[in-house]
């Protein structure tokens, strides 16, 4: 004890898992617990390496096209994960007589509503996000071929030339940085002055009150972990967001073992947060970590207290969910 030094870890609220991501885990699990195992699920389920091997550890087999899916398992549900698919994914299901629940975000779901809306109007649909990821994917191939332009970055705004300038209208990938996305619109907006938007606003709660929760408690802090993977969008912003606010170095980690403890340095405040699909069990790993190392005091940083939650669909609802069922991702508590 005497060789450690004392240590703020300024833990950000809200952090974590959102409904939509919490919703699309508690799918595979009852499907679990409600038909057995194989449950089958195309694609990540969210963008986490341990809640994918966690859940392949309880029997879901995971694909990337349902063309995997043997014979023998047709009966078998396969569930389609909380990113959303194109139009074409529960059609080729529909097809081949597959049992699909589909975890889709109902945030997604309303972008994608919100996208088609725009096009019955008689509008271009400009949807801001980054190329191949798996809602823009699914965003997309909600409407024809042609029908949608994405638009990644203010560069992209400034050059775009559309056919019908004076219709158009914008939906926006629900995971991307709010500051960012405020430019881009803005320099569409100036551009296409009768440019539409979205009924609602696109960018997700979650995203928005995981970002400002680091706007809080990133200034005066000497490192600033973010836990997430390397291919979650929402946490990779979360990480952006910590050095612009003030943090000296913002990190994204998986798992404790991804710090390097030689490289942390002389420290004496360190912020955390986790993105949307980041297990609070590995929040809790990462402070015991840091625990084994320094005399840590805990500060919250809480912007806001969530109370979302999102049903599952109502051929799980017969099946009870249990915190044990759900331990591997939220610890004991």
């Amino acid at each position: 004890m005497a060789d450690k030094k004392p240590l703020t870890i300024r833990l950000c609220g809200p952090r974590g898992f959102c409904a939509g991501v919490d919703r699309a885990i508690q799918i595979v699990v009852l499907a679990l617990k409600k038909y057995g195992a194989p449950v089958y699920v195309r694609h990540e389920i969210v963008h986490n390496r341990y809640v994918v091997e966690g859940l392949q550890a309880r029997g879901a087999v995971f694909v990337e096209e349902l063309d995997e899916i043997p014979p023998e398992h047709r009966n078998q549900p396969v569930v389609f994960s909380a990113h959303g698919v194109p139009k074409s994914v529960p059609s080729d299901a529909e097809s081949k007589n597959l049992f699909y629940l589909d975890a889709t975000c109902p945030l997604v779901s309303k972008v994608h509503k919100q996208a088609m809306r725009h096009q019955r109007l008689g509008r271009h649909v400009i949807l801001v996000g980054h190329s191949g990821h798996p809602e823009v994917i699914g965003t997309m191939g909600q409407l024809p071929e042609g029908a949608v332009t994405l638009i990644e970055t203010i560069a992209d705004a400034e050059t775009y030339v559309p056919e019908d300038p004076d219709n158009l209208g914008f939906v926006t990938q629900t995971t991307l940085s709010v500051d960012d996305t405020a430019g881009i619109i803005a320099t569409l907006q100036r551009r296409f002055p009768a440019l539409t938007a979205p009924a609602a606003e696109s960018i997700c709660y979650a995203t928005t009150n995981r970002q400002d929760a680091v706007k809080a408690a990133a200034p005066g802090c000497d490192l600033f972990l973010v836990v997430g993977a390397p291919n979650s969008s929402n946490s990779k912003r979360l990480v952006e967001v910590a050095e612009r606010s003030g943090a000296v170095q913002s990190l994204l980690v998986q798992r404790a073992g991804d710090i390097d403890w030689s490289r942390v340095g002389n420290i004496s405040v360190v912020g955390l947060s986790a993105g949307a699909s980041a297990p609070e069990i590995i929040v809790d790993e990462i402070i015991q970590s840091f625990s084994e190392r320094y005399i840590v005091s805990i500060e919250l940083a809480e912007t806001t207290i969530e109370t979302e939650n999102f049903h599952v669909m109502r051929d799980l609802r017969d099946v009870e969910l249990t915190s044990a069922d759900m331990a591997f991702v939220n610890g004991s508590r």
